[in-house]
């Protein structure tokens, strides 16, 4: 770690914190104290004898998990939806506010790994879209949202963690899958830049404090411990200044994985509540014994408290005011070891008024996909409103009835697995829809059984308007929905819903079909129906779910969302997919991503295959116009590699003897509890490893802290500086030419013009709010990286001498105005 970037003053403050501690005290911040040990899902040692309480961390990427009083914010890819830089800020801020009203130091979000590689990932919702563009502007904003609210950022998971299945090898087990290893993504080193890398350079360049690596290995390599991803490419080519944190269970060794790159152990026991560690006391041992050297330790133990500073959390810590096991006010705040009795749980209410934000959140993430004869945005009073679908109401058990919403009862306004919150409430869509016709005295009836096929036909025969509500739902890999390991086993409609879609429709000629999916989903069977006159893609929207999606029927809200994914015709039209089965016999099963760069739209626009909806594809109740295309060229100053070498590793301090650190009997020990201390001073009997002493062959240079050569892509946190020089600025005009004001998301491609380059790829958007009969002019800055291909020769990004063509419209498909990208020199393209 250098400081560089705006990290200069939390480096400083956290060498001269660091050069107070003992060994002791830096192996605490290292080390979770293990599995419900403390009552956040992941808490390290406290240094008392500085006033320092230990640091907190807590899921999840869409509110505070396991806390009450709090929200439940729309997911990441709902959010992405809304192509809004300032929503998308917006609602970190807010999430990031009440995790640190709740005492939380570390919010375990946002997500850029799931990128979305395939569209049935389980978690790809708490992700934003598989174009690293969007991914990257989404993530940038979320990280400087929650940390502007006082509380650290983890971008998570690194890296190429695309699928549940085979995550992690006693899950894998739990489903009859006889591995002995956990998956292998297997990235080639260009696709690892233009893709999967290229969202956390953003969000290192915005300056997330944490980066979690994940359960998967890379390359045949275990994340967590893999030296190429944390110290190469994250350390060295990102400059990423903060610390890496280990994936619940991810961490798969003591020694190896501190070389590696990996500062802190979560949840910190080798397995859930063993008590057993590779950090904690073992990591004091390596220390002493010298296989981990002084300069790491502190390294390790800067890197941390320097996240810490960089955010403020100095000045804005709260304590811990509530528990992850328990919503009871009193009981052990050491859960597993049923110690520690006393209040636990103040039940604090930190939602203010985010409640009206997620209700704008959601709606102005809701993309209208099909809208024929005005059928939207509704009348004020129709004759008789039948709504249809078990996701229009309510879950019969309650909104937070199934565990970690692992289930899909009732409307899918939240997603399973860690990424989960409770929620304080659930606005259901009939509820919100009653309430909207009540209003003026209309008729509204709703049949919320999906099977029941007498009552539907009889309401659907009956309604002027039909409201079809479904959903496809999906979640983390230790919970199995109706079969769906995590992952979905398919992208069709989940709870019969396509059936009650056609059912309905077919009674029904006004049949509106709104569809909250973690994903994309497959509509062939019925989007091009005749009686279907709207189709409403409204996401995982969060707790304001039926008033977000009342806003958008009845007008209050003009649609202004765009897909951030492609919506197929079928699931082949993809390409890429999950592994289901293991491949590799009892190893680790093998995921080649031989697909490259080419996911989504763009292995569509490859492959030549026509989607239903493209990437980028929204309707609005206003109409737009696109004009007026020019390119202006900003005479950046030429691209130039990073060179010279790093400063050598400082020793903060000494760790003294070994008597030191052995455990006071004084003290009582709480059972369970991972703690730095070790039993005796024979290293040997303290470590608890048989193989203490064995002969263990390190890497070369494994423990070298001298001046090393830096990279060529390197030089600042996000990669080279250079690298976003502005180049050119590319202006257009875009006119309301409809009736009523309304959102255009205007978007900008760019075809890098080489025979293994995309057609096109995103490189630019802007949500423009418009008045009807007015233009606006809109202007997007292309940078360096925008236009350079990874070179896996020179190892460094480098514009090609094919020509390149930019255009604007609005989606991947509808882009009416193009204009030649001029020429570069050839000096720079050299470079």
């Amino acid at each position: 770690m250098d400081g560089s970037g705006d990290w200069a003053d939390a480096h400083r403050r956290a060498q001269d914190f660091v050069r107070q501690l003992t060994l002791a005290e830096k192996v605490n911040l290292t080390t979770g104290v293990g599995w419900q040990g403390e009552r956040c899902v992941g808490q390290t040692g406290a240094i008392p004898r500085l006033g320092m309480r230990s640091l907190c961390m807590q899921d999840s990427p869409v509110g505070v998990r396991f806390g009450d009083f709090a929200s439940v914010f729309p997911a990441g890819g709902t959010i992405a939806a809304s192509w809004d830089r300032e929503l998308i800020y917006r609602r970190a801020n807010d999430m990031g506010s009440e995790h640190r009203d709740k005492g939380v130091d570390v919010q375990l979000g946002p997500v850029v790994g799931p990128i979305g590689r395939s569209p049935a990932g389980g978690r790809n919702w708490e992700g934003f879209s598989p174009d690293p563009y969007l991914s990257g502007v989404a993530v940038a904003e979320s990280v400087k949202g929650i940390q502007d609210a006082g509380v650290m950022a983890c971008t998570k998971h690194f890296i190429g963690n695309e699928q549940e299945h085979f995550r992690q090898v006693g899950e894998a087990n739990g489903y009859g899958y006889n591995i002995t290893n956990t998956l292998s993504s297997n990235i080639d080193d260009r696709t690892m830049h233009e893709l999967y890398l290229w969202p956390f350079a953003d969000a290192v360049r915005a300056g997330t404090a944490s980066i979690m690596c994940a359960y998967t290995n890379t390359n045949n390599s275990q994340s967590c411990q893999n030296s190429y991803l944390l110290n190469h490419l994250l350390k060295g080519e990102l400059g990423f200044q903060g610390f890496v944190m280990s994936d619940w269970q991810a961490q798969h060794s003591g020694v190896a994985g501190a070389l590696a790159g990996l500062e802190m152990a979560m949840p910190g026991d080798t397995l859930f509540n063993t008590g057993v560690a590779y950090y904690g006391t073992n990591l004091t041992i390596a220390v002493l014994n010298e296989t981990v050297p002084e300069w790491r330790i502190d390294d390790m133990a800067t890197r941390i408290m320097a996240g810490w500073f960089y955010v403020g959390r100095d000045q804005h810590e709260r304590p811990i005011n509530f528990d992850s096991w328990t919503t009871d006010t009193y009981g052990n705040a050491n859960f597993y070891a049923k110690e520690g009795y006393g209040l636990i749980n103040e039940h604090v209410d930190v939602r203010g008024n985010h409640g009206a934000d997620i209700r704008e959140m959601a709606a102005k993430s809701t993309v209208l996909l099909k809208n024929v004869r005005n059928t939207l945005p509704l009348p004020a009073k129709e004759k008789f409103t039948g709504v249809f679908g078990e996701d229009a109401g309510p879950n019969g058990w309650g909104p937070n009835g199934c565990p970690d919403r692992g289930c899909d009862n009732g409307t899918l306004g939240m997603a399973w697995g860690s990424g989960s919150a409770n929620f304080p409430y659930l606005v259901t869509p009939l509820t919100a829809i009653e309430n909207e016709v009540s209003k003026v005295g209309g008729i509204v009836q709703g049949v919320i059984d999906n099977w029941a096929t007498d009552q539907i036909t009889s309401l659907a025969s009956q309604a002027s308007l039909a409201l079809v509500f479904v959903n496809s739902d999906s979640g983390e890999g230790y919970i199995n929905v109706d079969g769906n390991e995590g992952d979905r086993q398919n992208l069709t409609l989940w709870q019969n819903g396509e059936t009650l879609v056609k059912n309905v429709s077919a009674l029904c000629n006004n049949t509106v079909v709104v569809i909250h999916s973690t994903g994309p989903v497959l509509l062939d069977s019925f989007y091009d129906n005749d009686n279907i006159t709207a189709i409403v893609w409204a996401g995982v929207p969060g707790q304001e779910s039926g008033n977000s999606i009342a806003d958008i029927l009845y007008g209050r809200v003009n649609p202004g969302g765009k897909l951030p994914f492609t919506l197929g015709r079928t699931r082949r039209d993809y390409g890429s997919d999950l592994l289901y089965k293991p491949n590799n016999g009892k190893d680790a099963p093998q995921d080649n991503f031989e697909d490259g760069v080419y996911i989504d739209y763009r292995g569509f626009d490859k492959r030549n295959v026509t989607p239903i909806y493209e990437f980028g594809y929204g309707l609005s109740y206003t109409t737009f116009e696109y004009s007026n295309i020019r390119i202006v060229n900003r005479n950046a100053k030429p691209y130039a590699p990073n060179t010279g070498n790093t400063a050598a590793a400082p020793v903060l301090g000494q760790s003294g003897q070994v008597g030191d650190y052995v455990w006071d009997n004084s003290s009582n020990r709480v059972y369970n509890y991972i703690y730095p201390w070790l039993n005796t001073t024979d290293l040997a009997a303290s470590s608890g490893d048989p193989y203490y002493g064995a002969n263990v062959s390190l890497p070369a240079n494994a423990q070298d802290g001298s001046p090393q050569p830096v990279q060529a892509a390197g030089g600042a946190p996000g990669g080279n500086p250079l690298l976003y020089e502005t180049l050119y600025t590319v202006y257009a005009t875009i006119k309301n030419t409809g009736s009523v004001g309304g959102d255009e998301v205007a978007q900008l491609y760019v075809c890098l013009g080489g025979p293994d380059d995309p057609l096109r790829v995103l490189r630019g958007f802007d949500r423009l709010s418009i008045e009807p009969g007015q233009s606006t002019t809109v202007g997007f800055d292309l940078t360096y990286r925008d236009l350079a291909n990874w070179d896996v020769v020179k190892q460094d990004w480098t514009i090609s001498s094919y020509a390149k063509t930019v255009y604007v419209g609005a989606s991947s498909r509808n882009l009416p105005l193009t204009v030649p990208v001029p020429q570069q020199k050839a000096a720079r393209s050299e470079l």
